[in-house]
């Protein structure tokens, strides 16, 4: 069995694992690479692979996990939701998904008129901002062209239209040509940006149509862009009619210790968006996703055809999703998530282990720089001992752990992280 102390170890691989794993590899696409575990139950913060290992989980899905696993509330919602009706079509619609869509609105703080349209990723909630946006764009110069402003190190999918807005050079260029007339600028450089507007409508630059950010950059290693940074992207935004973009993917639905990481003054120094996106945790599980418009003008961009889904918004997404919101809110998870997330930076640095340089992050959406680039070693030392975390750089751990995370587990996981060998080799 796993740790239930730092210095246990399991076993690389037991005989199911093992099995499925082959299987995997025999029947699927190699587009992930070769899994670690196969999983089988979990409940609360921890999961239990195929032979029966129990692991810690503070990567919560990637931070899809909201409420851990087999929360009594979420089970019974969706139990309930399924007995009665799990998908209708667009052509119907149904309560949970009417009561969603306003509760994210009110939790958004959203003005009068703002509407939400649900997908099914984050990706997908993506493209449905980037196709606004260029509805936006059209009025914008005669011949109806305009760019969108991404971020160097921005992350906003892999979906076509969404990856013109990713900037990994890996995962994008050998998908070339890509939707056209994306920019990038580097994160927190305001002066890159003011000349990225300021190029609008000089030679063949057309006008900014949208800028779309995280505010803080997951993939690329939990790094905030600066509050600074996005004050001056709103008012170069409101300066030449841009819309602003708020990537919340990560971020959302509680995960910074407020409902949207744009709600924290130390993230956006008290800017709003025109559109926010959403995912990941919002239905603690369940794929689900979107993206809010504020304000009826923006959001009547959008007529009948001019977008949709199949299975966006199905009654069984959206009774997850009203499950997990309720639940954040009753049992008080933004403070929690505040409270962890302290102790878990605090915790790291004060642990004396003289690999942890520095750390990041709000909430429970961290990250702890490296002394030298061993994240993938390290992450495999600690599930070997039971605990999953994130290499999210070869020079920086990621966490994103359950929002239900206790402060046992905080201990139990730092007892395992203080002990990581110094010397592991590099990546």
């Amino acid at each position: 069995m796993a740790s239930e102390s730092a210095d246990q170890t399991l076993e690389t691989l037991g005989s199911k694992d093992a099995k499925w794993l082959g299987e995997y590899s025999r029947v699927h696409m190699n587009v992930f690479g070769t899994p670690l575990r196969v999983m089988d139950h979990g409940e609360g913060t921890y999961v239990w692979d195929v032979d029966g290992n129990r692991y810690l989980d503070f990567l919560g899905g990637i931070a899809v996990n909201s409420l851990g696993y087999a929360h009594p509330a979420w089970v019974k919602a969706v139990s309930e939701q399924a007995a009665k009706v799990a998908h209708v079509s667009n052509y119907f619609a149904s309560e949970p998904q009417i009561e969603l869509a306003a509760k994210l609105l009110e939790l958004a703080g959203a003005p009068e008129g703002s509407r939400v349209y649900f997908s099914n990723s984050g990706a997908e909630g993506n493209e449905a901002a980037l196709k606004l946006a260029k509805l936006h764009g059209r009025t914008l110069a005669a011949d109806g062209s305009s760019r969108i402003i991404a971020l160097v190190d921005g992350f906003h999918g892999r979906t076509l239209g969404a990856l013109a807005a990713t900037y990994k050079p890996a995962i994008r260029e050998p998908f070339e040509p890509l939707m056209p007339n994306v920019e990038f600028v580097e994160a927190g450089d305001a002066e890159a940006l003011k000349a990225a507007f300021e190029a609008s409508g000089k030679g063949d630059k057309a006008p900014v149509a949208a800028v779309i950010m995280e505010l803080i950059q997951g993939e690329a290693g939990v790094r905030p862009v600066g509050a600074q940074f996005v004050k001056q992207a709103r008012q170069l935004c409101d300066e030449n009619r841009a819309l602003l973009i708020f990537d919340e993917v990560q971020t959302g639905i509680g995960r910074t210790g407020a409902w949207f990481a744009f709600q924290r003054e130390d993230l956006s120094d008290g800017v709003t968006p025109d559109m926010v996106t959403f995912a990941k945790g919002v239905a603690g599980g369940f794929p689900m996703g979107g993206m809010i418009a504020f304000g009826g003008k923006l959001a009547a961009l959008f007529a009948p055809g001019s977008h949709g889904s199949t299975f966006a918004g199905n009654p069984l997404g959206a009774a997850a999703g009203l499950a997990t919101l309720s639940v954040i809110e009753h049992e008080h998870l933004l403070a929690n998530a505040e409270a962890r997330g302290t102790q878990l930076r605090e915790g790291l640095m004060a642990c004396g282990n003289p690999l942890y340089v520095s750390v990041r992050g709000r909430g429970l959406l961290d990250a702890v720089e490296l002394g030298h680039p061993c994240a993938h070693a390290v992450m495999n030392w600690c599930l070997e001992r039971g605990l999953i975390v994130n290499a999210v750089r070869a020079d920086a751990l990621r966490f994103a752990p359950p929002l239900i995370v206790s402060a046992e587990d905080v201990d139990e996981a730092l007892a395992i992280l203080k002990n990581v060998p110094a010397d592991l080799p590099d990546d």
